[in-house]
């Protein structure tokens, strides 16, 4: 796919590491200092004890076009009423292209204790930046006296392995990792991965995925491993599952976001596949289709996060903000990935029914149970690190 051919995927998928789609401009211009306290607008009393006052503007940086938009105005709708309510600015920039390009711009900074002139930014846990910087002491304390909406954060993901009770993170966005293919060309449904790694009618007509977390994991369930606690041995065995099936000519190759055009054009057949580019894909393609492996599959979660230096306040209210199901609602009919605010389908069910029934959007409680998350330690081991760049590498 030519790079000058954005989807939304394109943009917002986490694949390609160490290299932005897009440039990003001034980062650091605003390192000087966060969000200024000047004469801001006084919020309503918390159950943290009295008023806190809200700065003038609130600084968001977020990946491209994963929010709400209204095409004739180009502003987002969501922010517009939450500044009109709040009587304040929200400086929204689409300026994350990729978590370690964004992470390589804002180390030095943070480092060095020094504001990177952000309130919110947004990370993909997968990448095992969010526990990383947890772990160094770079993000402040969510205010949860300011997120009485918390309450609405989906049940299966309120306790991260590497933020267990959620005092630094709170999910913006999730996807799922399962199989997707085409039912024609493979001769009726695929529900289990062993298939597309053993089956001879798939030889050299599958893809795997860069990412390690995804491959890695879905191959340590297919083997009765379990990926968010990873071993040496639990994960050796899952990169020989994986060289035997490279060796072999079974995977095609390993991609990125850049399988979709080659499912859709029935070059690949079936293939580790993330929910959210499956959506846009059946628009076009109906007939295609995508299950999370009987054994189960990986879940990855975008998470807003509190930047040392930052408004924490400021940004945990913002952050209450969008998890009113209204409001919520409003952010997924466009985005389209898996929505974290308990009650935005019941919203959607009579603004968008479609959306709101579309269960890799609002995944059922069996979905969810049948997901897993990637050991963070483990992606953030040098060891294993190399092992798998070795594996897609050839």
């Amino acid at each position: 796919m030519s790079e000058t051919q954005f989807t939304r995927q394109d943009l917002l998928r986490r694949a390609v590491a160490g290299s932005a789609l897009l440039s990003v401009p001034g980062l650091l211009a605003a390192c000087g200092g966060g969000s200024k306290s000047g004469a801001g607008t006084t919020a309503a009393t918390t159950t943290g004890g009295g008023a806190k006052t809200l700065p003038k503007t609130i600084t968001f940086s977020n990946w491209p076009l994963y929010i709400d938009v209204d095409e004739k105005t180009k502003t987002h709708p969501s922010l517009v009423q939450f500044q009109k309510h709040y009587g304040v600015k929200v400086k929204y920039l689409e300026d994350i292209n990729d978590n370690d390009s964004f992470f390589g711009k804002i180390e030095g900074p943070l480092s060095q204790g020094q504001s990177i002139g952000r309130d919110i930014i947004v990370l993909t846990d997968s990448s095992g930046l969010p526990g990383r910087m947890i772990e160094l002491g770079w993000l402040e304390k969510l205010d949860k006296s300011a997120i009485p909406n918390f309450k609405n954060l989906q049940p299966t993901l309120r306790h991260p392995n590497w933020d267990e009770n959620r005092d630094y993170s709170l999910p913006w966005q999730s996807g799922m990792t399962g199989i997707g293919y085409d039912p024609k060309l493979v001769g009726g449904d695929v529900t289990s991965l062993k298939e597309l790694l053993t089956s001879p009618k798939l030889k050299g007509k599958v893809t795997m995925l860069t990412e390690m977390a995804d491959s890695v994991g879905a191959t340590m369930l297919m083997n009765g491993d379990d990926p968010s606690h990873v071993t040496d041995a639990t994960f050796n065995k899952a990169i020989d599952t994986l060289k035997k099936a490279v060796s072999s000519g079974q995977i095609r190759q390993f991609t990125g976001n850049d399988y979709a055009p080659l499912l859709a054009k029935g070059d690949i057949h079936a293939c580790l596949a993330w929910s959210g580019d499956m959506v846009q894909l059946q628009a076009d393609h109906p007939g295609l289709k995508w299950v999370l492996p009987d054994t189960g599959g990986m879940i990855w979660t975008d998470q807003m996060l509190i930047p040392k230096g930052a408004n924490a306040y400021a940004a945990s209210v913002l952050m209450n903000w969008y998890y009113r199901p209204q409001i919520a609602a409003e952010v997924e009919d466009y985005v389209n990935y898996i929505c974290p605010v308990v009650g935005a389908d019941k919203v959607l069910e009579k603004s968008d029914p479609a959306i709101a029934k579309n269960p890799l959007i609002f995944p059922t409680k069996a979905m969810l149970a049948n997901t897993h998350q990637f050991d963070s330690k483990a992606l953030n081991n040098q060891k294993y690190k190399k092992a798998f760049q070795a594996l897609i590498a050839g």
